[in-house]
């Protein structure tokens, strides 16, 4: 009950520091701003006889290209929600106060995961859910699977915010978040030899690639928003050995695996038990 008296806590909280208003008035410019892009991008396109199937693939790809950007976005703002949420309380002596009361540091660090992860997670459904909408509205083209993106979107996210929820026990808030968005950068440049080294048969860049990828599952998690926004043709494509479109880092052959979202799992259960060890044992 207490995990949970914190977790409703930390929601309100991020609701009167503005934060989520913030997010969400900048999601709605952007939406607005790359719909009016794709629907000139569709009309001139189709003016210039364009056919349907060939722009259904382009407008996939700009779709994907705009998750990718979104994704970084909701990244860092996964980073720098979660990087503050302990950081900040042992800083301004907030914990001490509510760590006097019968609160365990466990209740603390799980309900400041809780909160956040609902804020994350409706912040990821709505905005991608209302940027596929609105592309597909002025386009045509409606991802095949956008729950599915839109949940890994989210799952992303969450290990980013997981992460950062650690190294707040430690570290200051901006150290904490300014290293998750490295690591975050530095997972998605692995997926990128993971899939290049592939279509070379490079078998050392492509197993260095996939541990990084374990370590951090972010990328991993990626892939399968990209397959929730792909047409079927471009996937059947990209399953070609010789195909160009293998090498495409935009490009996904398959969603991550069970075994790999399992892994997902438990990579965030067992961050979160490191979070709540490395506070069980800092001095206040």
């Amino acid at each position: 009950m207490a995990a949970l008296t914190i977790a409703r806590l930390t929601i309100t909280e991020t609701i009167r520091r503005r934060i989520a208003w913030v997010l969400l008035g900048l999601t709605v410019v952007s939406v607005v701003l790359t719909t009016w892009g794709m629907e000139r991008l569709v009309s001139l396109a189709k003016a210039d006889g364009v056919e349907a199937l060939q722009l259904y693939v382009v407008v996939s790809q700009l779709l994907i290209l705009i998750s990718f950007m979104f994704s970084f976005v909701l990244a860092m703002t996964a980073a720098f929600l979660g990087a503050p949420a302990i950081a900040t309380d042992l800083e301004s002596g907030v914990a001490q106060s509510m760590l006097a009361r019968p609160i365990r540091r466990a209740d603390l660090v799980v309900g400041r995961w809780l909160g956040l992860t609902v804020v994350i997670a409706a912040y990821a459904a709505l905005s991608g859910l209302l940027e596929i909408v609105a592309i597909g509205f002025v386009s045509g083209y409606y991802a095949p699977q956008p729950a599915q993106a839109v949940a890994y979107l989210a799952a992303q996210a969450v290990v980013l915010m997981t992460l950062a929820l650690l190294l707040s026990t430690r570290l200051p808030a901006i150290a904490a978040g300014a290293i998750c968005v490295v690591l975050f950068g530095l997972g998605w440049m692995a997926g990128v030899f993971a899939v290049i080294g592939r279509f070379f048969d490079a078998a050392p860049l492509v197993a260095a690639a996939e541990a990084g990828r374990w370590l951090l599952p972010s990328d991993g998690l990626w892939r399968g928003t990209i397959y929730g926004l792909e047409p079927p043709l471009f996937v059947f494509i990209a399953l070609g050995r010789n195909s160009p479109a293998g090498a495409n880092p935009f490009s996904a052959a398959g969603p991550p695996t069970p075994e790999f979202v399992a892994w997902s799992v438990v990579w965030v259960a067992i961050v979160l038990g490191l979070a709540v060890f490395s506070l069980s044992r800092r001095d206040l």
